[in-house]
């Protein structure tokens, strides 16, 4: 029975979030991930040909762990304002779990070097994109959007609120109040009723 690889992807895409949370999407490099996780060089390379791949799936899998908790919470309300602003919280509730991660996500993924991703990785990225907007979508009906600004202040409620609550935060490297929570989720409740 073959014995299982030391260095699996897991792990080095593990070092890479931490390395692009302390400095950012140029601090991920192959011999950076190598060195913060101890594998050697070759490890890294053969799990990822180029860093654009390893940037690719740095992103990928960043988003992929947020989303999976996420879209869930859309649906879990019968009342649309409520599945809104639980929506909200758990933007900041997920941040404050997994902080270092959420630094990557603030980064964006034209940060990770998107222009130069495979088609493979931006078609996994439109299929994320894709999932967002059909929940985001579900709920503007169900919200009963029909206008423009309905749409907008959705967008603003779901994701521009929370964000406000925790990127100052995040870009100072300071702990996320005790009531981040609780402000972005009735903050999106108020702003869509």
């Amino acid at each position: 029975m073959p014995r299982p690889p030391r260095h699996d992807e897991a792990t080095l895409l593990d070092a890479a979030v931490r390395l692009a949370a302390a400095g950012g999407p140029p601090a991920v490099t192959m011999s950076a991930v190598a060195r913060e996780s101890g594998a050697p060089n070759g490890s890294v390379y053969h799990r990822f040909p180029q860093r654009s791949a390893l940037l690719a799936e740095l992103w990928l899998r960043t988003v992929g762990e947020f989303q999976a908790s996420y879209l869930p919470v859309l649906e879990q309300h019968a009342e649309p304002r409520l599945a809104a602003g639980a929506a909200a919280r758990h933007v900041v509730a997920w941040a404050r779990a997994h902080r270092e991660r959420a630094v990557v996500l603030l980064h964006g993924a034209e940060a990770f070097g998107r222009a130069e991703w495979s088609e493979e990785h931006l078609r996994r990225e439109r299929r994320d994109r894709r999932r967002v907007r059909e929940a985001v979508t579900a709920l503007a009906a169900r919200l009963g959007a029909e206008t423009p600004l309905d749409l907008d202040r959705i967008t603003l409620a779901l994701a521009g609120l929370p964000l406000a609550v925790i990127r100052p935060h995040l870009h100072a490297g300071s702990a996320l109040p005790v009531h981040a929570e609780e402000l972005a989720e009735r903050g999106a409740i108020d702003l869509l009723r």
